[in-house]
């Protein structure tokens, strides 16, 4: 299979490449740096100028693109950022599908388990979207594609959590209090904590991808709801480092301010299609994650 991915740098994009290209898949990575690596083609993340009819050649094209939700402050400014990178590159990538003579059998897209909202009950993926910021950034996020459903190319929308890795994204961070003996619950720690494994995530992006049944969206988060408290205590144990430290979340919203929400809220959201559809979690409960992201780890 011949794979085309936006965002293919990245954390997530990097780690699906590799995969790819261990089981003999020829991959193909769309950047904004100057190309200088062999299978990698320059775009602006804007236009299909330079590469578009590129998009013939490929059986799968996988859409990672958006500027991360850590970035701090959120300005109106950095607001702007975070819609035109998910968007925009979107919006390009569709277009380049429709002008193509000879379109990909499958598009994946990328998305945020933030969908359905921060607040109620289980969600899964009948669940409809909320009406706050990060939901609706969502929302905009899958429309940009939407036109290669009518264009008869399979797509899949997947919806994600938190990535857990050892050495990348979010959860190093996540984990540095409770590693300086500071871990506790944010808040009153009853928040949920979408996550899922790299392993998984990976794994679960290449079943979507082969799965000639897959279609729609999909929730891509470990089945094992689990709360703030959970999660940090988690941490704690796995490291050998007491948990007693409770962040106030007026200190938290004080400090972070919109970007607060992130770790003060969050609603439990469920795997069910990908349940149904027969995918085997590696890490479906967070006590083995965790065990095989801290082995070997100097405390």
């Amino acid at each position: 299979m011949k794979v085309l991915i936006a965002g293919g740098s990245g954390f997530i994009g990097s780690a699906l490449a590799k995969s790819l290209r261990a089981d003999g898949h020829e991959v193909w990575i769309l950047t904004r740096q100057t190309s200088a690596r062999p299978n990698e083609i320059q775009w602006d993340g804007q236009t299909t100028n330079g590469w578009g009819t590129r998009v013939g050649e490929m059986d799968a094209v996988v859409n990672l693109t958006g500027f991360g939700l850590d970035h701090w402050p959120w300005t109106r400014r950095q607001k702007q950022r975070f819609h035109d990178s998910r968007v925009l590159p979107g919006l390009a990538l569709a277009s380049a599908i429709k002008e193509s003579t000879r379109r990909p059998g499958v598009f994946l897209q990328i998305s945020g388990i933030n969908h359905y909202g921060l607040r109620g009950g289980v969600a899964d993926e009948s669940t409809p979207p909320a009406g706050d910021y990060l939901a609706q950034l969502t929302v905009q996020w899958e429309a940009a594609t939407r036109l290669v459903e009518e264009l008869g190319v399979r797509r899949v929308v997947a919806r994600t959590a938190v990535v857990l890795d050892a050495r990348g994204g979010l959860f190093p961070r996540m984990a540095l209090p409770v590693r300086l003996f500071a871990g506790g619950p944010l808040g009153d720690g009853k928040q949920a904590v979408p996550w899922i494994h790299l392993a998984d995530q990976v794994g679960a992006l290449r079943f979507l991808l082969e799965d000639q049944n897959a279609c729609g969206a999909y929730n891509l988060v470990a089945p094992e709801a689990t709360s703030n408290a959970d999660f940090m205590r988690g941490i704690a144990k796995a490291l050998h480092r007491p948990y007693w430290f409770r962040t106030p979340a007026f200190l938290m919203r004080a400090a972070l301010g919109g970007m607060s929400v992130l770790i003060l809220e969050g609603r439990h959201a469920q795997p069910k299609r990908l349940l149904e559809a027969g995918y085997p979690f590696q890490y479906p409960a967070l006590e083995k994650a965790l065990e095989n992201l801290f082995r070997g780890a100097r405390y």
